[in-house]
């Protein structure tokens, strides 16, 4: 029998497996089992993005309560528990004996049933535990204390703990296990956002104006599946974060320009830009992905933007002779995505101490590259979603010590709400300071010819 539990253990199985984004793969789900209510599809996503958030934690309370070494348990069993545990400690809306069960059915229809009895005595010995467990002393081991509380990798704990202190380190550590709210840039091409926002309180949904930028709504506690609403098939708005909106305006693209944005994924700041363009003008979307692209154009298409030419390329292997150069361009480079945690939660375990470096390495010649494609007297935006220095400013400092290119100050190009977010002549925000994603971004002027 499908139940939501055997759903969410399949789903987290195959995140173990394979790097894949937990929304798309609960959207896969949705699609195969159109039947399931709003209601479990909520708790579906619940347990599935809950127990990745608190991987770590849940892991530690494994390790306190088995008998069997770490190494040993396979991985399937670690995963029904980690489903299990996350119900008993840390998700109050279900009571302790129904997690148990549930977990257990899903555990009988998988498991032989030694194994079964060894999952049902590890969740059953967690409820008698409670609350009482012997956490380590942050006095003798701040990095691990942390990282098991708020469960974060150690080594970006050990790291954060040199530039930060304890008491911001943890705000921030908090900040990225809390559920985001749902932010929506509205598509100026079809609606606005007053008339935007009466439709979603018809809905009984708890819209408000964001308190950054015009344009942006934000829905604190989202009950219901947008993508799934008229208003999204019509093309009224986009789901995009707050922060990620600001790029583009920083971009800041005028009607009958050339633009072209590189590394554009899913199109959500390339939809952005033609927005802001007032489609009109040419607008170049690349990336590598060629079902990424696929999913743009289909975006595009909904929300009524006809200028958009989307391209399946690697960047540093484009030749500006034969594509041309344009007044602006955007880089919204590939990078460990640590500021995107509360969204995208599985990063946490899919980066590693040396992975900072190595992006930055990659970031500087996607640069460069990107660079030979701004004509004179053109516009560059660099951008991450990345919280690292050396992804960040350390490569904007570097390009900005060229001769050609003139560092542009971001503060005069933010709106005034949001001029706060300048960090010196930079873009910077943080989920624990400012409550959206952590995003970077520089703006260059080329020198004319």
């Amino acid at each position: 029998m499908i139940t939501v539990r055997s759903l969410a253990y399949q789903v987290l199985l195959q995140l173990d497996r394979t790097p894949a984004h937990p929304d798309r793969l609960l959207r896969a789900v949705f699609d195969r089992h159109g039947g399931l209510e709003e209601r479990d599809r909520a708790l579906l996503t619940e347990l599935v993005y809950g127990t990745v958030r608190w991987q770590r934690r849940l892991d530690w309370h494994i390790d306190q309560l088995s008998r069997i070494a770490p190494a040993k348990i396979q991985p399937e069993i670690r995963t029904l528990l980690r489903l299990g545990l996350y119900q008993v400690l840390l998700l109050e809306r279900v009571p302790n004996h129904a997690a148990v069960d549930e977990t257990i059915k899903v555990a009988k229809q998988t498991q032989p049933p030694h194994l079964v009895g060894f999952i049902n005595g590890i969740l059953r010995a967690a409820v008698r535990r409670g609350a009482d467990w012997d956490w380590p002393d942050p006095r003798r081991q701040p990095a691990a204390a942390l990282a098991i509380r708020h469960s974060h990798p150690d080594w970006l704990l050990e790291r954060l703990l040199k530039t930060m202190d304890r008491a911001e380190v943890e705000a921030l550590c908090a900040a990225n296990n809390q559920v985001a709210p749902l932010d929506l840039r509205v598509n100026p091409l079809k609606t606005s956002p007053p008339a935007l926002l009466a439709a979603l309180l018809a809905l009984g949904l708890d819209a408000a104006p964001s308190p950054w930028l015009a344009g942006a709504l934000r829905i604190s506690t989202p009950r219901r599946d947008l993508v799934a609403t008229d208003l999204y098939a019509r093309g009224w708005f986009q789901i995009q974060d707050e922060a990620a909106q600001l790029v583009a305006v920083i971009l800041a693209p005028e009607p009958g320009e050339r633009v072209l944005d590189l590394c554009a994924g899913f199109g959500g700041k390339t939809l952005h830009c033609a927005a802001l363009m007032e489609n009109r003008g040419e607008l170049t979307a690349i990336d590598q992905t060629a079902w990424k692209l696929r999913q743009l154009e289909q975006a595009a298409d909904r929300c009524g933007v006809a200028m958009v030419r989307a391209m399946t390329a690697d960047l540093l292997a484009l030749d500006p002779e034969q594509l041309g150069r344009f007044d602006r361009v955007l880089l919204d480079a590939p990078c460990t995505g640590f500021g995107v945690l509360r969204r995208n939660p599985d990063i946490k375990w899919r980066r590693g101490r040396k992975d900072p470096y190595r992006f930055a390495q990659t970031q500087r010649r996607l640069l460069d590259q990107a660079a030979r494609l701004v004509r004179p007297g053109g516009t560059l935006v660099y951008a991450t979603c990345s919280i690292f220095e050396e992804e960040n400013e350390a490569v904007a400092d570097a390009f900005s010590a060229r001769p050609d290119w003139q560092p542009v100050p971001i503060l005069r190009l933010l709106p005034e709400a949001a001029r706060t977010l300048a960090s010196g002549p930079y873009f910077r925000s943080w989920p624990h300071r400012h409550g959206i994603d952590g995003f970077f971004a520089a703006r260059w002027l080329r020198a004319p010819s």
